[in-house]
């Protein structure tokens, strides 16, 4: 993990995370510097390295301020960005009411040096508005939590995302911040960019298996796939809940709903390090596709309760990962459905020696 490489200022946030295999390397490269966002890229080379010209990114025109050297190692690219914060409620009978829109490019962002943790490796992106009339963040804050992995494994917190090395765990963090509603509700918007030859596809996919999130047995992946549907790129993925405590437990679980998939010339907000990379192609040959991420119940009380929200999304490349039974599950399931059977086999074979041997008393008749 890198802060700011090339820039001795803590002003503007660029951390730059690198995972190096033996013919490849990934670049994660996450930034505030506009609206908060995320560059994905994927190499063939494992010694491919990130350059940026901070005099051209800090610039009006950023176009080709950041780019992957070298350039024909790259094999993928594509971008997330967080765009909007939206609080509406729901109140009867008059139905959705949206309060202004909170516009994340006009946040003022801490700097992520005071949280960067290169033994965790997990950094905080927190911030307000920069101008909050209502004054809902006067006591709040929002965040993005960043997490990267060194091997295969599984969050400890709740909802427990399973991940490898090649990915990396995202949480979007609502703090204190002061509904203007008495039923209000939150909704991120999420906008991602792709190259041409890629499109993104919302899957959703259904498990009896609850065993790492209880209650949930819903998973939801947001892919990136070849024109032709023949490989997957990358992804986002989130298990169907958010929480409402710091320690999330089973009852802080907070619903949380994807609303469809729309593509199409979306004009993004200002996001400097995805106009950097992407430059001319970014309004021409690429596509822009945005999703909306809801949280809360129809009428909203667990955020009202506790002011306090997380959702935890997973990045990365190919494939998304995916949950299967456990020794302990197949264990126990084992058991549940083999002992009636055996009981079952066992009661037959005991009825059949009982009535052998009920017969064999009596001689044969001639």
């Amino acid at each position: 993990m890198q802060y700011n490489p090339g820039w001795n200022g803590s002003s503007v946030n660029l951390l730059h995370v690198r995972a190096a295999g033996p013919g490849d390397s990934l670049h994660y490269v996450w930034s505030s510097i506009g609206a908060p966002a995320v560059l994905l890229v994927a190499t063939r080379s494992p010694s491919s390295a990130l350059r940026v010209n901070w005099t051209q990114l800090l610039s009006p025109s950023p176009a080709g301020a950041i780019w992957i050297d070298p350039p024909d190692s790259v094999v993928y690219s594509s971008a997330v960005v967080f765009t909007k914060l939206f609080e509406f409620s729901e109140a009867k009978p008059s139905g959705e009411h949206f309060y202004p829109t909170y516009e994340l490019s006009e946040f003022s962002w801490d700097s992520l040096n005071h949280t960067l943790n290169l033994t965790a490796l997990t950094a905080e992106l927190s911030g307000v508005p920069a101008s909050d009339p209502g004054g809902g963040f006067s006591n709040g804050s929002l965040a993005f939590r960043v997490t990267a992995y060194e091997a295969e494994g599984r969050d400890e917190r709740l909802p427990s995302l399973l991940h490898t090395a090649d990915s990396s765990q995202l949480e979007f963090l609502l703090a204190g911040v002061a509904p203007r509603g008495n039923s209000s509700r939150f909704l991120l918007e999420v906008a991602t960019v792709e190259e041409a030859g890629a499109a993104r596809r919302l899957r959703s996919e259904r498990s009896i298996d609850d065993e790492y999130t209880p209650t949930i047995f819903e998973v939801l992946s947001l892919v990136a796939e070849s024109q032709n549907g023949s490989s997957t790129l990358g992804f986002l993925q989130w298990k169907a809940t958010a929480y409402g405590s710091r320690s999330p437990r089973r009852e802080d679980g907070i619903q949380c709903r994807a609303q469809g998939l729309q593509e199409g010339n979306w004009s993004l907000p200002l996001s400097s390090i995805v106009q950097a990379y992407f430059g001319d192609s970014l309004g021409s040959s690429c596509t822009v596709s945005a999703l909306n991420v809801s949280f809360g119940g129809e009428e909203g009380e667990v955020y009202q309760e506790k002011r306090y929200l997380s959702w935890s999304v997973l990045l990365g490349f190919g494939e998304p990962p995916r949950d299967t039974f456990s020794p302990l599950v197949i264990s126990i399931t084992a058991v549940a459905l083999g002992t009636p059977l055996a009981m079952l086999l066992l009661g037959s074979c005991l009825l059949l020696l009982a009535q052998r041997r009920r017969y064999s008393e009596y001689e044969p008749i001639n």
